[in-house]
């Protein structure tokens, strides 16, 4: 082997087999130039030192001897973590290259300028450390990166300063942690050409959902200037979503989210030798735009998945968007090992064993338990003094307090029931909450310590201190199969992936209004008459939401079609039904600008809801842009699994009526698979269900609004809660009629509601009645899976006898 061959290798030389020769930084680099070139994956040209290098460099130097002297003291207590790895670093930086080592790494410097044209090119440091990108240990972020290096004495410098990066107190943790001996740990530096992203852009990639370990989606992350910001969190970045199943088809564009960050500031290059880089604002324009378009998003995740494939295991990428050449690269590649590591098939259930004294009740959310301290907050001006990981108690909840909400271990609210925004929104974080607890915010105060159980019932409790509770792990696995389908009710896209793992048959009921309050809030009437509203607080408000839109209605496609694509991936290729707004007249009022469009009425439950809104002038141009929406996520994201459904339909002249306007919108029923659904929630529905049959696919029962509609009980009274009875006779005779005319026409029926999950014997009647499916929400599916596990097994048993 040459002298020069021991210190440098040239990346195409190099494979993932060569952790202990280059580090896994540098391993991953040659193995993707080597194999991934012919696939269209780029990575910037460069080389990386030796393992050997870095040894010849501390024994030409002298320095084993200090260095292992302070780890000793360290791990006697001598010295403290700070004074170790200070004496480490101070006397690697004051070493010095012998001939032949810095004669290695210049003349390959030399020969990556002859490479790319250059007299002195600009080059990335990166450190790569010999235990690091392993399955079980990522070392990210350990050791040091220098950007924008140029010159061969600016290159030795910053050579020398990541072998010093070695022993940051960060890196000494680490290893600790994991157990490696920091004397068995080499360095290798890989000195790689600089994509122009000074001038373009960066960020990070990961193949998974980072948060929920989803596996069918591609994260991307991304900013202006040098990638640095993202990877150290200094800066909000751009995030984009894309769809892994859909993106080698070039017909479709499965982009399922894309969030733009304010970028605040870019890390372009300095003139400065000392410090190369430096942080300066953003311009509006950039802060205003998107880093990437869609093509380059597009690109970089079929990279990802090409990554991937080859690696055969979930990664986490560093990419960068040349700013001169407009041309993309991959700049790093190591092992994901938070998410894909987690175990596939866990889910808990909690028992209390014991507890102290009962502090507040009130109705139970989820079925977990939690400890933890309060943290009250009586306004949403005061979200700011929130504590992560409290338990956040307030009066109520609307989409302001989302933010929060994902933060906090546990939520109660004075006010609300069951289908209340807190509530909602718990369910789909996964969060126990307790709702409509009354006089919660008095009774509890800030920092005191309680138990949260949302665990024995119906009912959920406050308990003082901390209770003795155990939880039991579920495999999903071992889940029971069902005839009938068990489907989700989903309203939040940000909560869909995290029930991705659960065996659900699909989501049985996609509430669009939930959509358009939380991530769109403006009237889609306003947004198509924005010039001509009267209200200037309202169009202010919009221009501010809007920004970046000139067509202020694609505001309202443009995110509404990126909600559902998000709920349409989380179960794709099962059904996706997405049930059309269905918001009241005062609660669309209360949409920004939407005063100025919607009539008052004195009973909005039974007043211009549901489909009477799709056909009217007040509503219609509304209704296009929902159109609109749905088109885009089936035609060009390519999500043909979600099905339309029509609520509050009144009769067959109405849907004959709204069934024409869609097909105006370009959503005809059966071209490209269509199939639109009917909500069961009016007795007419089932009364002329035959001829709801022929104009529809299927139903969905909605038992609350049938309930109260065959009743005549507001389902929100106090005074008639005990009439309110989803298992009344009457109610029951409505359920089983439809399904039964609903089978002999050949239509899909299915039930959306708590009762099949909360009421063994309710589940036992549907399946009696032959439903196809029922939809819960994914805290109920196991309890409903259970429960319909054992009434079909019972209606077997009944038959063989």
């Amino acid at each position: 082997m040459a002298a020069d061959a021991q210190h440098v290798v040239w990346f195409e030389e190099i494979t993932r087999h060569d952790v202990a020769r280059v580090g896994g930084k540098n391993a991953s680099l040659g193995e993707m130039v080597g194999n991934l070139a012919a696939k269209g994956v780029k990575v910037p040209p460069g080389f990386a030192t030796t393992a050997e290098a870095y040894w010849r460099f501390i024994d030409s130097n002298g320095l084993r001897a200090t260095m292992a002297d302070a780890l000793a003291e360290l791990e006697a207590g001598g010295l403290s973590l700070a004074e170790a790895g200070q004496t480490i670093r101070r006397a690697i930086l004051r070493g010095s290259w012998s001939p032949e080592m810095a004669d290695a790494i210049t003349s390959a410097y030399r020969d990556l300028c002859r490479r790319l044209g250059k007299a002195e090119a600009d080059v990335a440091v990166r450190s790569s450390a010999t235990a690091e990108d392993l399955p079980d240990a990522s070392f990210a972020g350990q050791q040091e990166t220098y950007l924008n290096i140029r010159g061969e004495q600016a290159l030795l410098e910053a050579c020398r300063r990541c072998y010093a990066s070695l022993f940051t107190d960060r890196a000494i943790s680490y290893r600790k942690a994991k157990g490696f001996d920091h004397m068995k740990v080499a360095l290798s530096v890989g000195v790689q050409s600089m994509a122009r992203s000074d001038i373009g852009g960066a960020g990070v990639m990961f193949s998974i959902d980072t948060e929920t370990g989803f596996d069918k989606v591609v994260l991307i992350n991304a900013a202006w200037g040098l990638g640095e910001n993202v990877v150290q969190g200094a800066v909000d970045p751009d995030e984009y979503l894309t769809f892994k199943p859909f993106l080698f088809d070039a017909a479709l564009s499965p982009i399922v989210e894309k969030k733009r960050g304010d970028k605040a500031v870019k890390m372009i290059y300095a003139s400065d030798g000392d410090h190369p880089t430096r942080n300066v604002p953003t311009s509006k324009a950039e802060r205003a735009a998107f880093v990437l378009s869609d093509q380059d998003i597009l690109t970089l995740s079929r990279w990802a998945c090409v990554i991937e494939n080859h690696y055969g295991q979930p990664m986490d990428m560093e990419w960068a968007k040349d700013g001169e050449t407009g041309e993309l690269f991959i700049v790093q590649a190591r092992p994901e090992t938070v998410q894909s590591r987690r175990e596939a098939n866990a889910l808990k259930t909690y028992r209390i064993k014991s507890k102290g004294r009962k502090i507040v009740s009130g109705l139970a959310i989820g079925d977990a338990v939690v400890a933890g301290k309060v943290c009250v907050i009586e306004s949403a001006r005061d979200i700011a003094r929130f504590v992560d990981g409290s338990i956040l108690v307030t009066q109520t909840t609307d989409p302001d307090w989302v933010p929060i909400m994902k933060r906090a271990a546990a939520i109660i609210t004075d006010h609300g029931g069951r289908t209340s925004h807190a509530a909602i929104v718990s369910r789909e974080l996964g969060l126990p909450a307790i709702v409509g607890a009354g006089d919660a915010t008095h009774v509890l105060h800030d920092e005191q310590l309680v138990t949260v159980s949302c665990a024995e019932g119906d009912l959920g409790f406050v308990y003082e201190g901390v209770a003795d509770y155990e939880t039991e792990g579920l495999d999903l696995a071992a889940i029971p199969t069902t005839r009938t389908k068990i489907m989700l009710n989903l309203a939040d896209p940000a909560a869909a992936f995290r029930w991705w793992r659960i065996p659900a048959d699909g989501v049985g009921l996609a509430r669009m209004e939930f959509v358009i309050n939380n991530h769109i809030k403006i009237h889609p009437m306003a947004l198509v008459h924005y010039d001509t509203l009267k209200n200037e607080d309202a169009k202010s408000s919009i221009a501010q939401l809007t920004f970046g839109y000139e067509d202020k209605t694609e505001y309202f496609v443009d995110r509404l079609a990126h909600a559902l694509a998000r709920i349409a991936a989380s179960r794709h290729p099962a059904p996706v039904i997405v049930r059309m707004s269905d918001f009241k007249t005062n609660e669309y009022a209360n949409l920004i600008g939407g005063a100025e469009f919607e009539p008052k009425e004195e009973n909005p439950m039974l007043g211009f809801r549901g489909a009477s809104r799709y056909y009217s002038p007040r509503y219609r141009e509304g209704f296009a842009l929902e159109c609109r929406a749905i088109r885009r996520v089936r035609e060009q994201m390519g999500f043909k699994n979600i099905i339309v459904m029509i609520p509050f339909c009144r009769s067959t002249k109405e849907a004959d009526r709204v069934l024409e306007v869609m097909a105006a919108n370009g959503l005809k029923r059966g071209n490209d698979g269509l199939q639109v659904y009917v909500m069961c929630e009016i007795p007419s529905n089932v009364i002329l269900a035959k001829a709801f049959a022929e104009r529809f696919d299927g139903f969905s029962i909605g038992s609350n609004d049938l309930t109260q509609l065959t009743l005549g009980v507001d389902r929100d009274s106090t005074d008639l809660a005990n009439l309110f009875d989803e298992q009344d006779e009457a109610v029951k005779w409505m359920i089983q009629t439809v399904i039964a005319e609903a089978r002999k026409a050949g239509a899909k029926v299915g039930l959306c509601g708590q009762a099949p999950s909360d009421h063994p014997e309710f589940a036992e009647f549907l399946v009696a009645c032959g439903i196809d499916s029922m939809s819960v929400t994914p805290d109920s599916f196991i309890a409903a899976k259970r429960h319909v596990a054992a009434a079909e097994d019972a209606e077997i048993e009944m038959k063989i006898k």
